[in-house]
């Protein structure tokens, strides 16, 4: 009897070690499809960690569309973890700094393309303020248009990553 509890109990424990390393396939994917979404979410995650210079794993992104424009908010879901907030602070000063001069380098870097929009948005830098903000266990990036044109193309580019980035984030603005 000890040992079917046994073989029970280690066959529940592997399962659960399975379950937290692997994500649940979607109803509806073939399992090749499942894993190059895995593939193609690590490679993010790696890229990622290169553009921006943190762990990836260890903070949360948001991307927030809002009516005149919109906003990159990370923060260390360590907020006593210092060298990471002193990190995401400091990729985002660069962010608004290359934004606002029409340079989407670090994105591609990430992304492995030019996300939507931001052509646009080089195009127009002058019809867009970037601002840089200092947010408790991070930062963000605050991007803002009276343009029409413009904020459409930020709106996308915002879309975009809050689709690639799996963040959950309001698809309108807010």
């Amino acid at each position: 009897m000890k040992i079917a509890y046994s073989i029970v109990g280690l066959s529940l424990f592997g399962l659960s070690v399975l379950s937290a390393q692997h994500q649940t396939m979607p109803a509806g994917m073939s399992h090749e499809e499942h894993l190059r979404q895995l593939q193609k979410e690590e490679a993010l995650k790696r890229r990622g960690a290169l553009a921006m210079g943190f762990d990836q794993e260890g903070t949360v992104h948001h991307f927030l569309l809002q009516p005149r424009g919109g906003a990159i908010v990370v923060s260390s879901k360590n907020v006593q973890d210092v060298e990471t907030v002193a990190q995401i602070r400091m990729h985002l000063r660069e962010i608004a700094a290359s934004f606002g001069d029409g340079l989407f380098d670090k994105p591609v870097a990430t992304h492995g393309e030019l996300p939507p929009g931001a052509a646009v948005m080089a195009d127009r830098k002058d019809r867009i303020s970037y601002r840089y903000d200092d947010r408790h266990g991070g930062g963000a990036v605050v991007m803002e248009t009276d343009d029409r044109e413009t904020l459409n193309a930020l709106h996308a580019f915002l879309r975009y990553q809050i689709v690639e980035h799996k963040t959950g984030d309001p698809l309108t603005p807010q």
